[in-house]
């Protein structure tokens, strides 16, 4: 993009933003659906494994992603690594979990893993954000 004009690479930034944005209410949506719809507020416990997920790279990692994808490592990374995925399983089989024990419907798992995946399209979309030079064209 560095022959693009200063403003166009600004008008694309805001529009990456604004796709994150959408991504994301669409993922709270569909959780807050996922309960509304079906008069049952069980689901909601997913919401508990969102909140949980990103609080292991922000404490153990801060805003160097990188070191998430390496193999090689120190300790603290591989404690945030387990910590993220132990997360991440979770909210799949909280869903999973309640439609077994029959307190949520076919409807409800459907939207509460739609919700999920929404949401991991939207980090892996901020990961991709955050890793591009976003001011080589100035």
């Amino acid at each position: 993009m560095p022959d693009l004009p200063g403003y166009m690479v600004t008008c694309l930034h805001t529009g990456k933003l604004a796709l994150l944005a959408i991504f994301v209410s669409a993922g709270i949506v569909l959780q807050i659906l996922a309960c509304a719809v079906y008069n049952n507020w069980w689901p909601m416990l997913t919401v508990l494994m969102y909140v949980m997920l990103p609080m292991p790279l922000m404490f153990f990692i801060g805003s160097d992603t990188s070191s998430l994808m390496s193999s090689g490592g120190d300790s603290w990374v591989d404690a945030t690594k387990f910590m993220t995925g132990a997360s991440a399983v979770g909210s799949v089989a909280i869903p999973a979990i309640l439609k077994h024990a029959d307190v949520i419907c076919w409807g409800a798992l459907a939207m509460e893993l739609s919700s999920f995946f929404v949401f991991v399209l939207a980090i892996i979309f901020y990961m991709q954000m955050s890793t591009e030079n976003e001011y080589s064209a100035f």
